[in-house]
């Protein structure tokens, strides 16, 4: 398989590294990405002094600006422009040393998540000093362990968590607090005060200003963000995630990390969450479920799909995200019992599974150098104008620059780079979850996992005659998130992430599908426990059909089933339940 190669001379090699070669780079990146052109034309003053360690030295510069704020705050405007300031450093050293082969990919995501934490510690600090002005919290030294504002904790998720960010990545993280702790801090009102502390927090890193942002911010990956504050306390979340927890939010806290705030509040909230996260004991319909998280993907492995090059290098099949699912699936069946396979980063957990004997060398090896070249990819995508996407450009001329950037010397042979790539993801993938049922349906994806709506899942949807899609899929992901009875125990989530594509299709079938919908809502939303009742329609599909043309057909008995939802016993005997002409 070719590799991603240098974008600058071949003679450029580390140990020969000169300021001419760091021209090059730059010669590179302005000739094919408009963003680091704009951003080369806009800060000269970066490319002084063009000695061998020039990217760590900038970077080490960015990093002092921000932990000097978050040691000494200023006014929320200077820190701003500070920061943006430091970012513009951090995104050109981390990108001529990656297009120049300076820093492998490790590094280059290791920069961007150092300058993130910098970054968000700093934030806080600013934001811990807004609130003392409104009388929030009482004013006070930051201490090494609990920063500026005792009891708040900011938890990295995601890629941040892993130290894995992009190039243009937003940041996950949660903010949690520990009530009695920031009510001794002098905080008159912990909840009020935490809630509070958010806004200047996020402000000073994603508000768009003259010197552009930060990082853009994700806070939704807290419990049940659609109903709940942007603080959420630790008593609080750590109820949610042993009673109501998911396996999907199992897989996000692998990569977990308490990165600032109240670092030791953080660390001990994550060490209560190591139950919920590695089970030592899993059933069979635990495991079946833990597989759903790929389940409810579409897996017909098309070869005409596989063979585009212009893809979702994240998202696509064969991309990015299937190497993450194949490990943290593993992961978390295997992690209980196996406290090695409890790695945050996706390489490390290729190499402990390997080792474990859960996976193949060969398939290690495969998957480990796909993911390298599709994060490099990915990073070369986002060069072109510091967006937040994946997509390998389907504008052959656009996409001749992305492979400029990565060192190839034409379109046709980064294509097929692309697609090879593509197809032994898939072939292993398919070999892991290939004979298990699949949670899709035959029209598409429906995913129901995450804090946000999925495009191929809303694309589904409408398929399946719905013409309100997002709002079928928030409130699928509300039941999953216990906000109904029917919805609060493990067994009733494992199966209706079974039933949902059963579900969704016979709603479809029986006509007015959102009416439908809407019925079996209200029906749902009424009963006091679910299992008996989706157990029941997952084994008898004929009273599924049945249930799903009453309510096309009979809303009057829809209204009363779902003010007595005890009538269904009544509905599903004969002879109610014979065939309707």
């Amino acid at each position: 398989m070719e590799s991603v190669r240098p974008a600058v001379a071949k003679d450029a090699t580390p140990s020969a590294f000169t300021g001419s070669q760091w021209a090059q780079a730059a010669s590179a990146a302005a000739s094919h990405a408009p963003y680091l052109r704009r951003l080369l034309d806009r800060r000269p003053d970066l490319l002084e002094n063009l000695g061998a360690d020039w990217a760590e030295q900038t970077l080490r510069g960015a990093l002092e600006t921000a932990n000097g704020i978050a040691s000494d705050p200023p006014p929320i405007d200077e820190a701003m422009y500070a920061l943006r300031r430091a970012k513009d450093a951090v995104h050109l050293a981390t990108a001529l040393a990656d297009l120049a082969r300076e820093w492998p990919l490790h590094r280059v995501t290791g920069a961007l998540t150092d300058f993130a934490d910098a970054a968000l510690r700093a934030a806080i600090a600013v934001a811990a000093a807004e609130s003392t002005k409104r009388g929030d919290i009482a004013e006070r030294g930051a201490g090494e362990a609990t920063g500026p504002v005792p009891g708040v904790a900011l938890i990295a998720m995601g890629k941040m968590g892993a130290g894995e960010l992009n190039y243009s990545s937003d940041i996950d993280f949660s903010v949690f607090f520990e009530t009695e702790t920031l009510a001794a801090a002098g905080a008159r009102e912990p909840r009020v005060a935490a809630v509070r502390l958010v806004a200047p927090l996020a402000r000073v890193l994603e508000e768009v200003t003259a010197d552009g942002y930060v990082f853009r911010t994700d806070l939704r990956l807290r419990p049940d963000p659609g109903s709940t504050p942007v603080a959420v306390s630790i008593a609080s979340a750590e109820h949610y995630y042993q009673t109501l927890g998911q396996n999907w939010e199992r897989a996000a806290f692998i990569k977990a990390r308490a990165a600032a705030g109240d670092r030791e509040a953080g660390e001990a909230f994550l060490a209560s969450l190591q139950p919920f996260i590695w089970r030592k004991h899993l059933d069979f319909a635990a495991v079946r479920d833990v597989h759903s998280i790929k389940r409810q993907i579409l897996s017909a492995r098309k070869s005409a799909e596989l063979g585009d090059p212009a893809f979702d290098v994240k998202l696509g099949q064969g991309g990015i995200r299937d190497i993450e699912l194949f490990a943290q699936t593993q992961q978390l069946i295997l992690g209980g019992r196996n406290r090695k396979l409890r790695a945050q980063g996706t390489i490390a957990a290729l190499e402990a599974l390997a080792e474990a004997g859960a996976i193949s060398q060969d398939a290690r090896a495969a998957m480990s150098e796909a993911y390298v070249f599709f994060r490099e990819v990915e990073h070369r995508i986002q060069m072109l104008e510091d967006a937040q996407t994946h997509r390998v450009p389907s504008d052959p001329e656009i996409r001749t620059r992305v492979a400029a950037l990565a060192g190839f010397e034409s379109l046709e042979s980064f294509d097929a780079a692309l697609v090879e790539r593509r197809r032994i993801v898939a072939d292993i993938d398919h070999q892991l979850f290939g004979g298990e049922k699949s949670l899709a349906d035959p029209m598409g994806s429906l995913i129901f996992t995450g804090v946000e709506d999925h495009p191929e899942t809303l694309k589904t949807i409408d398929k399946l005659g719905f013409t309100d899609p997002v709002a079928v899929s928030q409130t699928i992901r509300g039941w999953h998130h216990g906000r109904i009875r029917a919805m609060r125990s493990e067994r009733a989530r494992e199966l209706l992430t079974s039933l949902t594509p059963k579900l969704l299709r016979a709603f479809g079938n029986a006509g007015d599908a959102d009416q439908v919908f809407a019925r079996f809502s209200a029906f749902f939303g009424g009963l006091s426990a679910g299992v008996q009742v989706l157990a029941l329609l997952d084994a008898r599909p004929v009273f599924l059909d049945l249930l799903a043309r009453l309510f096309a057909v009979a809303p009057r008995l829809a209204d009363k089933l779902a003010r007595r939802p005890a009538f269904l016993d009544a509905v599903i005997r004969p002879p109610c339940a014979k065939p309707l002409a």
